[in-house]
């Protein structure tokens, strides 16, 4: 029975670790009845991995700016020990080599005290790098969010267009399937030939391979908007149409500044370039001296008889570099090299930021202009849908006429939709490209 709590606790430590391993996650936000586009980056940007990992890199960053402060505040060690001399008589020998209470037999406990006084500059450099480059991890932080809106402003683009496919496509479903019903009726009565009930089946079952393509796309873009919300369990979504963007800006060129100043990739790159600056100078601090004062109390209880029981001493250090084989000199122009080679990184992103803007907003534009010509194209394919009719009903033409002013009108009408939903996925684009996409 007095065994039994010792085997109590055995079994508890043995059980959390499994419990730990066995901690359910943080409970998914519930999917509205009609997904808004703002609704999926709010999701996104909660449950995705993706920013969770750009906030925990962050968040190490800072610890490094503790590391590099850490310099500032005193040092404080214990030490413990005993030692046991040899003959007595021969301790003295000794002190050439070994300090003076080495060599007699006693036991003692000490704490030792440093303080850096000054470096004269490389811990202060050093502190502001590391600064630096935490900021450099919050833009990155940043940058990660921003192309995860764009991910989800994509999919959920993609997945607004394919619904919007499907419905055209079970609209000509639906259209070409009345046609051959009608026809076929007609040829059974002998007012239409077997050709052109032939014809109308052929329209109808292309019709019907358009249909299964659209239903096909449209599951594959929600199993996309469905991994970059972090949900890939779910199948299906109800999307509410995402709101019309402002006006297209009809100048580039502000674009582009907007671009270099507010892009959080490019703000990562500016502080990484000063903090390796900072670092560069903390290297070249390496062969100045530094300055600490140190200190030390202790006891000790069991020692020769003409030792004192109680100890301090306190004193300054100044270590001074003289020679270290050139290495010191080698960490210095290492730094430099490094600070050079960000600088000309930096350069070339902010060039190919320029030149991306360029080309979202050339993109956005083109698609803008597809938008108004596709709408020309739906107008006119209908009304020469319409006259096509009127001549097979009159039966002054014959089915592939009618049949082609069909195709027409569902080109044109998925050609403006692709338009539609391009221009939208296109400024997005450009939003991101300039740094604003919130």
């Amino acid at each position: 029975m007095s065994r039994s709590p010792f085997i109590l606790i055995f079994l508890t430590a043995l059980a959390i670790p499994s419990l730990a391993r066995e901690k359910p996650r943080p409970a998914k936000m519930a999917l509205p009845h009609g997904l808004t586009l703002k609704e999926a980056r709010e999701i996104a940007l909660k449950e995705h991995p993706k920013i969770t990992i750009a906030e925990m890199q962050a968040l190490a960053a800072k610890q490094a700016v503790r590391q590099a402060q850490a310099a500032y505040f005193p040092t404080l060690n214990g030490s413990l020990g005993a030692a046991a001399a040899g003959n007595p008589a021969n301790t003295r020998i000794a002190s050439g080599t070994f300090a003076l209470s080495s060599v007699y037999d006693h036991a003692w406990a000490s704490v030792i005290a440093t303080q850096l006084i000054t470096d004269f500059g490389r811990t202060w450099h050093l502190t502001k790098s590391s600064k630096l480059k935490a900021g450099a991890e919050e833009r990155n932080s940043e940058a990660a969010r921003e192309q995860l809106l764009l991910q989800v402003d994509g999919a959920f683009l993609d997945s607004l267009q394919a619904k919007a496919l499907l419905a055209v496509a079970e609209s000509t479903v639906k259209t070409r399937k009345l046609l051959r019903d009608l026809t076929a009726t007609l040829a059974k009565n002998k007012l239409k030939s077997e050709l052109d009930a032939s014809f109308a089946e052929v329209d109808y079952q292309q019709a019907l391979l358009l249909e299964s393509k659209a239903q096909n796309d449209l599951k594959s873009s929600f199993a996309t908007l469905a991994a970059v919300l972090g949900r890939p369990e779910t199948e299906s979504f109800r999307l509410v149409d995402a709101p019309a963007p402002g006006a297209l800006p009809q100048n580039v060129t502000p674009l582009m500044s907007l671009a270099v100043e507010n892009r959080p990739d490019l703000q990562r790159l500016r502080l990484e370039h000063f903090s390796a600056e900072e670092f560069a100078k903390a290297e070249a601090a390496l062969n100045r001296p530094s300055l600490s004062m140190q200190g030390t109390a202790g006891v000790l209880p069991y020692r020769d008889p003409g030792l004192n029981q109680n100890y301090t001493a306190a004193g300054f250090v100044m270590s001074v570099p003289i020679f270290s084989g050139g290495y010191n000199t080698a960490r210095r122009k290492e730094a430099e090299f490094r600070a050079k080679a960000a600088d000309a990184v930096l350069l070339d992103e902010e060039n190919n930021a320029m030149r991306d803007v360029r080309l979202a907003w050339l993109a956005a534009k083109n698609a803008q202009e597809r938008i108004g010509i596709a709408v020309k194209l739906v107008e006119q394919s209908r009304k020469s849908l319409d006259l096509a009719q009127a001549r097979y009903d009159v039966g002054s033409s014959s089915i592939v006429e009618l049949s082609q002013a069909q195709l027409s009108v569902t080109s044109a009408e998925i050609t403006f939709t692709n338009a539609r939903y391009e221009y939208l996925v296109r400024r997005s684009m450009l939003d991101y490209q300039t740094g604003t996409l919130r």
